[in-house]
């Protein structure tokens, strides 16, 4: 995998410092470890960080066309790019074995229709001088990210990460407020807003053709979208087919010049994953596992079950509570803030894969495919009493119920009324924003001050599935929640969780369960092959039963996440005070202190787990805690931070770091 960087004057040719793009791109070494190449022209400069993983001697970036006309800096791997080098053979010369000719060879031939053409993930750019325009493009699922920023002089600064952005742009701007507020809802920041107003994130499977001198904003351009809504009939036999698509797919993504392996989580998805690789390699795979010291939560006995059946060439390590002094690691490493906690054990994970191997496949994307969350069931459930009780009676009933029924956190999981009859109250989407926020509304209220409160004025983060549902294109209430993690969870946390870890160590993953192809057959399998007698992700399940032992297919989905609970009664116990002390947190106006500490002191007695609560404070607090001011400082760029409102977004309220 790579690192791309660019600018890129709108308004005409002025010279641009060449070291201002080589250091936004010096900001991306850990993506690209094994070299770096630069464009430079009046009005534009390129640069791009080399992770080699095919045609180890012929693939340096930016790379060029015959006659030099089209460029490009690419961040991502091309599955298919044999198969359109031989349909681009009549007309093209082709001068490496590398993916990265495909596309300045494909543009040529197709334009903007390019990305509709590659199987595989990708961010790029291409410059073509004689139409004298940039274009940007994201693959249809976001496994590749791509932020940048428009400046008010006109200049297009892009990046595969945020902190190459800012020192791009010589300063950190203003918090996005409403990007805040999301964070705290989602426990990340969905696209296409950065934590950052002015700096955005292209969308997955959307493009950007930006030209110079053009009147009027661009406006990015969806070029593929998914429909989850059942096509296929129903009562057939897709088990066969299941385990054919994804054998090709692996097969696929098994291009390598380099040493290649794969996580093993002990879940379905990754288990199956290694059983097809086996089945297709002569050589042991090489797998990589983490576990907990907290036997409860710890799935290496699981991952060994696979392990010894195909015979893997296994590499297990623990994670212990003092593994938690890594906060300030993670959140140097994600850039914008970042709450899933299970990203510990992904960046432990994919440095123990990295001692081995370059390339590591995952099982990532199989929940959101085949409905293996838990949530899908009860969104289920809570739908057909919507659909049969008027909204008036909803309200009317279960709004009481949810206000008197007490929250009972560590009840089993019938005993939590209380978020059930919150969402039958509500509407479709916001009864299901409610099953995937991170922090209720309440708590919310109660941990960021009023002034932050005021500032948003009707800005809600359940209008971030709003929007999506807007586009879902299905009755189906399973389709629609698959869609919406689709579009939000799996991009903005599942995704953006495995990119960071694993490229802060040079690691590139591949999820075979992600290619485009598979995953518009599965958004149109029927209910009875995602979901039955509350069993999700069915099919699957049912298709691997010949290749992962039962007892690991059946069991009660565990999930890869710490023990937040015990371990802020342990190891953490001391962050919690540095927590409610930080300056930081207060200096910006965003959190109550008041309601922190009461946070903290209602955890510490065990009268409530506010153990995501805490762990989200900790990794903004960390956020805070990166040196901003001096990743801007590093670029040597002249003019203000402060940038152009964000394409597609409001102008916010800003919050100075």
């Amino acid at each position: 995998m790579c690192g791309i960087a660019g600018l890129f004057d709108l308004r005409g040719r002025r010279p641009l410092d060449p070291a201002r793009v080589e250091r936004m791109t010096a900001a991306l070494a850990h993506r690209g470890p094994d070299g770096s190449g630069f464009h430079h022209e009046p009005g534009l400069s390129l640069g791009h960080r080399r992770l080699s993983i095919v045609d180890l001697a012929g693939g340096g970036q930016p790379m060029a066309n015959e006659d030099g006309t089209v460029l490009t800096t690419y961040n991502g791997e091309i599955y298919n790019h044999e198969a359109l080098r031989r349909e681009l053979a009549d007309g093209h010369r082709f001068e490496t074995r590398c993916d990265t000719e495909v596309l300045v060879h494909g543009w040529e031939e197709w334009g903007e229709s390019l990305p509709t053409r590659l199987r595989g993930m990708f961010a790029f750019a291409i410059w073509d001088r004689a139409a004298d325009s940039l274009f940007l493009s994201r693959d249809r699922v976001g496994e590749r990210p791509l932020y940048y920023a428009v400046t008010p002089d006109g200049l297009l600064v892009f990046a595969s990460e945020l902190r190459a952005v800012v020192v791009g742009l010589g300063g950190a701007p203003s918090l996005d407020n409403s990007a805040v507020a999301d964070y705290f809802a989602y426990g990340y920041v969905p696209d296409p807003k950065s934590i950052f107003a002015g700096i955005c994130k292209l969308e997955p499977g959307y493009s950007l053709t930006l030209r110079r001198g053009q009147a009027g904003r661009p406006e990015p351009r969806a070029y593929w979208n998914i429909c989850f809504d059942p096509s296929a009939a129903d009562g057939v036999d897709r088990r066969e087919e299941l385990v054919e698509r994804l054998t090709e797919s692996v097969a696929l993504r098994r291009m390598s010049d380099v040493p290649l392996g794969s996580f093993l989580s002990g879940g379905v998805d990754s288990s199956g994953i290694v059983a097809l690789m086996a089945g297709l390699s002569d050589a042991p795979v090489q797998t990589s596992t983490i576990g907990f010291d907290d036997p409860a939560v710890d799935e290496r006995p699981f991952a060994r079950l696979v392990a010894e059946r195909y015979g893997t060439d296994h590499l297990e390590r623990t994670v212990a509570v003092d593994s938690c002094a890594m906060i300030e690691t993670l959140a140097k490493a994600y850039g914008e803030p970042f709450a899933d906690s299970s990203a510990l054990p992904t960046y432990l994970v994919s440095r123990l894969a990295r001692e081995r191997v370059t390339v590591a496949m995952s099982g990532d994307g199989g929940d959101e495919l085949f409905a293996g969350y838990r949530r899908y069931w009860f969104f289920l459930m809570q739908e057909r009493l919507r659909r049969h009780l008027p909204e008036g009676l909803r309200r009317g009933l279960f709004a009481p119920l949810a206000r008197h029924y007490p929250k009972l956190d560590r009840a089993p999981q019938w005993l939590r009324g209380k978020s059930t009859f919150e969402s039958l109250a509500q509407d479709s989407v916001t009864g299901y924003f409610r099953s995937v926020t991170v922090l209720p509304d309440s708590e919310r209220r109660r941990l960021l001050t009023a002034d932050f409160q005021q500032s948003l004025g009707d800005y809600r983060p359940e209008s971030v599935l709003a929007r999506h549902a807007e586009r879902a294109g299905t009755d189906d209430p399973l389709g629609l929640a698959q869609y919406l993690d689709f579009k939000t969870w799996l991009p903005g946390r599942m995704l953006v969780k495995v990119d960071r870890a694993s490229m802060a160590h040079g690691l590139e993953v591949r999820p075979p369960l992600l290619d485009h192809e598979l995953a518009e057959w599965a958004a149109g399998l029927p209910l009875a092959d995602r979901m039955a007698n509350r069993e999700g992700k069915i099919l699957v399940k049912r298709a691997f039963e010949p290749l992962v032992p039962a007892e690991l297919l059946y069991r009660r989905k565990q999930g890869f996440s710490l023990p937040l609970a015990k371990w802020m009664q342990r190891g953490l116990a001391g962050r919690l005070d540095t927590l409610v002390g930080s300056g930081r947190l207060a200096e910006t106006g965003i959190i109550d202190p008041d309601g922190l500490q009461a946070v903290v002191r209602e955890h510490r007695s065990g009268a409530r787990d506010h153990s995501q609560a805490i762990w989200s404070l900790l990794m903004f607090d960390a956020f805070l805690a990166q040196d901003w001011a001096a990743a801007g400082e590093a670029a040597q760029a002249p003019g203000p931070a402060d940038l152009a409102p964000p394409i597609r977004t409001a102008e916010p309220t800003a919050v100075r770091l």
